[in-house]
Order: C-alpha cells, then sequence, then structure tokens
C-alpha cells in the first residue's frame, strides 16, 4: 500500500469507516455497528472502531513480519474468502 494520510470517519448510520484523506475511493476498512450494539456500547461506537482497525493493523503487520512478506497494496488474483473466528 503506498503511504497516504489515512482517516477514520464516523458516517453516522452506525458505519465507521477507514479511508484515504486525499481521495474519494471506496474505504480500505468499513465497521458496521447494528442499532442494538451501538446501544450496548452507549454511542460509543468510534472509539471501539478505532481500537478495533488499530489491533487490525498491529495483527497485519505482524503476520508481514514472521512471513517476511512486504505488504503490497495490489489486487490478488486470489478471491476473498469469508471466515469466521468463535
Amino acid at each position: 500500500m503506498s503511504t497516504s494520510l489515512l482517516e477514520i470517519v464516523d458516517l453516522g448510520d452506525g458505519e465507521v469507516v477507514l479511508q484515504r484523506a486525499d481521495d474519494d475511493s471506496e474505504p480500505l476498512v468499513s465497521i458496521q455497528f447494528s442499532e442494538e450494539a451501538s446501544a450496548y456500547l452507549m454511542e460509543n461506537n468510534l472509539e471501539v472502531a478505532k481500537v478495533m482497525i488499530q489491533a487490525g493493523i498491529q495483527a497485519a503487520a505482524k503476520i508481514a513480519e514472521m512471513s517476511g512478506v512486504e505488504v503490497d497494496g495490489g489486487d490478488s488474483a486470489e478471491p476473498a474468502r469469508q471466515r469466521t473466528l468463535h
């Protein structure tokens, strides 16, 4: 991924996105909170999303470091697959 300024934006409808600050392209990350989750979080969605995004970035960096792979923002030829962690 190229170096650019990123911003976390609360869209106000329960969705929080991570996007490039200088670009109108599709968000890099999107987190959607249900009404029930928002009520449980007492409207602290943005703070929770920030922690989730930070944890994801740290995990990706650690995985890349352990595998010796340089992170590239290019499109992968392999289609994304859905995974669930319990």
